[in-house]
This record gives structure tokens, C-alpha cells and sequence, in this order.
């Protein structure tokens, strides 16, 4: 579905992402940074191709309605609109505006507590619960691959699984995942392969079972 080539970037002067080379399979979840894929930081080099064809120079917007939906670090909901409000954000685009309420009707049923604080404001919710009503507006789209930042960003333990478990529930109903991560724990079961990244760059891939069960592996990169 995605592939990566060559993929460089950065910020000012300096250079983050150094030649990154990966690949999404449809109904397949995968670990990486995300910025440079959806747009919002133009590469440097490299390209992005989703189903063959290439959309490095899109712009995000487009992007986004092509199907590759970005839900990124730190939520960025708005604080004074409800949970619906938010949520309805998430199908702007003019196909998907016309099937809204089915697609309220889908988030509602992955996340039932969405609906019981539906005229809630954002800012009232709690950290998990803002990470879920995230998840939910990613998927009020039609999102055909999710790239999800930093999930478990400064959430408690419990409230970590909580967020994970959602994600499995997403993934379990068809869609593809691209989730970064600097926890191999959480994506243990979830993810079908790992790309691990070491101060921007590529320094191994596999199947996730097998790096995940490689403990000299995690401990050297990931503690």
C-alpha cells in the first residue's frame, strides 16, 4: 500500500531522517516516524508512493484525502468543541462529509464512551480519553492507513494499555497501522513488522516476532 525510498529530511539545517527505506502492506501494522510521509515536513530527498504512485510533493490535505490519515503526537483536538464536534471534523472532505453519521456510528461502536460524552467539551477529557477521541476522528475519514505518533505519550501504565487496546480493535477492523513508538512492549502482538530507527536512521527490519524476541536487540537500542 505505502512505500518509502530514500527518504531524507529535515529541519533548518539539519538533517533528521538520513535515506529511510520502508514499506506498508495492506492490513498491516509497522513502526517509524511519521511527519515527512503525510507532508507536513517537505523531504529532501527520497520518495512516497501509495499504491504505486507517488505523492512525496502533495500537499497534507491531500494527502490526507488520498486515504493516508495522520494522527499525530499530542492529539491536537479542539478544546472548545464537543466530542462530536471533534469528531465531525475528522470527515471534512466533501465525500466523506455525505456519510457521516454512518462513519459517527462506526467510532461509536469501537468506542462506546465516545458516545456517552458526546456533548462534552475536548478540553474537559482526560489524557486517555483524548487519545482515544483522536483515534476517533482519524477514523471518521476514509482513512485507509492510519500513521498514529506516539500513542502512549506521557500516559500513565494503565492508561497505555487502555489506548493499545483500542489500537487492536481499530486494526482488528480492517485498517492498516503505521505507529511509532519508543516502546517495543506496546506493539508486542500488534505489529506484523518493526523498523527500527537510531538517531534518524534505518538499522534493522524484520517481522516483529523476530525482533521482538531478540533481547540483546532491545536492550542495546531501546533499554
Amino acid at each position: 500500500m505505502l512505500e518509502v525510498k530514500g527518504l531524507v529530511a529535515g529541519y533548518g539545517g539539519g538533517e533528521v531522517l538520513h535515506g529511510i527505506d520502508l514499506v506498508v502492506n495492506e492490513r498491516e501494522g509497522v513502526i517509524t516516524l511519521l511527519r515527512t510521509i503525510t507532508g507536513l515536513l517537505p523531504p529532501r530527498a527520497g520518495k512516497v508512493l501509495l499504491d504505486g504512485k507517488e505523492i512525496t510533493r502533495w500537499r497534507a490535505d491531500s494527502i490526507a484525502a488520498a486515504g493516508l490519515v495522520h494522527i499525530p503526537q499530542g492529539d491536537l483536538l479542539f478544546p472548545e468543541m464537543t466530542v462530536t464536534e471533534n469528531l465531525l471534523m475528522g470527515a471534512y472532505h466533501g465525500p466523506t462529509w455525505a456519510e457521516r453519521n454512518a462513519r459517527l456510528d462506526r467510532v461509536y461502536e469501537l468506542f462506546p464512551w465516545l458516545k456517552e460524552r458526546r456533548g462534552q467539551l475536548a478540553r474537559t477529557l482526560s489524557g486517555g480519553e483524548r487519545r482515544m477521541l483522536a483515534l476517533g476522528r482519524g477514523l471518521m475519514s476514509k482513512a485507509r492507513l492510519l500513521l498514529i505518533d506516539e500513542p502512549s505519550l506521557g500516559l500513565a501504565p494503565l492508561i497505555t494499555q487502555q489506548i493499545y487496546a483500542s489500537i487492536h480493535k481499530v486494526k482488528e477492523s480492517g485498517m492498516s497501522l503505521l505507529i511509532a513508538d519508543e516502546n517495543a512492549n506496546h506493539v508486542a502482538g500488534l505489529a506484523d513488522r518493526v523498523y527500527l530507527l537510531e538517531t534518524g536512521s534505518l538499522v534493522r527490519e524484520g517481522p516483529a516476532n523476530d525482533l521482538l524476541r531478540d533481547k540483546a536487540l532491545l536492550e542495546s537500542y531501546l533499554g
